[in-house]
């Protein structure tokens, strides 16, 4: 088989490849939360992070324990539309955020728990 031949099979099955795995990514399988939830406290706590649509339906529910100066990420895949809530929340404080999926298709959020006070912040970076 001579060279040309080679490459243009090679370029074939990679330009199938590119294109079957370019669908795979695309806003149209679900919105996602990005989550970052930080201990500023000087002990240790417990997290849970609950995630509910509208409908009722629960798409996360962890629970993990934090180290002071230590931060954990939440990835969250939910519907392509409708309004969902996050709650993030451990003995004594809450956080919550609440966003629309079908306006939104990524959204990030930050809970930031410290002894004074628990800040709490979201931005959809991924607009429909």
């Amino acid at each position: 088989m001579n060279r040309r031949r080679l490459l243009a099979i090679a370029g074939t099955a990679l330009t199938g490849f590119a294109t079957g795995c370019t669908g795979r990514f695309g806003d149209d399988e679900g919105g996602r939360l990005d989550l970052s939830v930080r201990n500023e406290r000087s002990e240790p706590i417990d997290v849970r992070v609950e995630v509910v649509g509208d409908d009722g339906t629960t798409h996360a529910d962890e629970s993990d324990r934090l180290d002071p100066g230590v931060a954990r990420a939440f990835e969250v895949v939910v519907g392509t539309d409708g309004r969902h809530e996050l709650t993030a929340s451990g003995d004594g404080w809450v956080g919550r955020l609440a966003w629309d999926a079908g306006t939104c298709a990524r959204f990030d959020g930050t809970v930031t728990v410290a002894d004074e006070a628990v800040e709490v912040a979201g931005e959809c970076v991924g607009v429909r």
